[in-house]
């Protein structure tokens, strides 16, 4: 028998799939939601609502790019009213001085901003999308002048690595609160992009050293969250939490993840939201128990000290790298196959030329409407 899990304080709402950039690491999956199957408005504020019930904190507005929503100002509103932290996950492509005060005015409570590049050659060529990186310096501006409490993320990769000192000051010239330096994750375009996007781990090193010493310099200045690289490690990440215990994420259209990438799992069947109350989901659905707890595993995660620390790594990443959900993430040294990872990422890391495979849209992003 499963314990009963703690409510969720978080959710990540992706409202869309649709985005104006074509990032080659986006988590989204490759076989992403289409526009006529997105959840409508009424629904997504009975899903704020039932979510605020089941103790959900914070909710993450994401995509995709949420922009691309017409009725995005209408669905911060429903879910302020729902009592939520709203946090928005953007490109800043597609929010106008206008649009951003409405938002304001809707009760958005923080803006989380993704940054590809520290200027504008890395930026829209990493983005797939010329003028991009102008664009967010503008609506950088306008947060600024409206009073947004801002975090930056620079999703960080072997093209853009050594860009990391200069993104750190570009946060404090921003006024961000915080900066998350996340390596790329190797989920969805991502994976599909390991030759071009694989750090060094030289680099890794260097990231992490770099990181370090900045903690130390910008402390009380500047709040550094690090997504360290998984492949060059020796233990894995705690996975959401743990599986289960945290958060919970709602795609586009309607079907409720453990964590971003649990639909690369082929044997996980996961219930929506038009179907099922959230609650009876997060409790009760199979996917949702399939991994929660330390009661699925076998050695050497069973026997092992840290089961209880890392949960056994990523199930994502060893349904990727190994066939396997259940397996021993293998970036842990523990893993029979940790060494054969490595060698693995030594080899992504050495094609310098492999050009990006970019994600493509389901559908053009709307601009706002002035």
């Amino acid at each position: 028998m499963q314990a009963k899990a703690p409510p969720p304080i978080a959710m990540l709402a992706e409202l869309t799939h649709r985005c104006p950039l074509s990032c080659p690491y986006c988590s989204n999956p490759v076989e992403m939601a289409k526009l006529d199957s997105e959840l409508d408005t009424e629904t997504w504020t009975r899903v704020f609502q039932e979510a605020a019930a089941l103790g959900v904190l914070q909710l993450h507005l994401s995509g995709g790019e949420p922009a691309s929503r017409r009725d995005l100002v209408a669905l911060v509103k429903s879910a302020r009213e729902a009592g939520l932290y709203t946090n928005l996950i953007t490109s800043a492509i597609g929010l106008s001085e206008r649009r951003l005060n409405d938002l304001d005015e809707a009760g958005l409570d923080h803006i989380q901003l993704s940054l590809q590049g520290t200027d504008a050659v890395m930026a829209d060529k990493v983005g797939g999308y010329r003028g991009g990186f102008d664009r967010k310096m503008k609506t950088v501006e306008w947060i600024k002048q409206i009073g947004f409490p801002l975090t930056l993320n620079f999703v960080l990769h072997r093209h853009n690595a050594h860009q990391l000192p200069r993104a750190l000051e570009l946060a404090q010239e921003m006024g961000a609160r915080r900066i998350e330096v996340a390596t790329v994750q190797f989920h969805g375009w991502a994976l599909k992009n390991r030759d071009a996007l694989m750090p060094t781990r030289e680099q890794a090193q260097q990231v992490t050293q770099l990181v370090t010493e900045a903690r130390k310099i910008l402390k009380g200045q500047l709040v550094i969250d690090y997504v360290p690289a998984d492949y060059h490690d020796d233990y894995p990440k705690r996975c959401m939490g743990g599986w289960g215990t945290t958060g919970l994420n709602v795609t586009p259209d309607g079907q409720v993840l453990p964590c971003h990438a649990a639909q690369s799992i082929p044997h996980l069947t996961f219930d929506r939201v038009q179907d099922k109350p959230l609650a009876d989901i997060w409790y009760n659905s199979s996917a949702f128990n399939a991994y929660r707890g330390t009661g699925w595993m076998s050695d050497p995660c069973k026997s092992c000290e840290r089961k209880t620390i890392d949960f056994g790594g990523c199930r994502c990443q060893a349904m990727a790298i190994v066939g396997d959900a259940s397996a021993t993430d293998p970036v842990c040294i523990k893993s029979p196959l940790h060494r054969a990872l490595q060698d693995q990422a030594n080899e992504h890391a050495a094609n310098s030329d492999a050009p990006f495979f970019y994600r493509i849209s389901p559908g053009k992003a709307t601009e706002p409407a002035e």
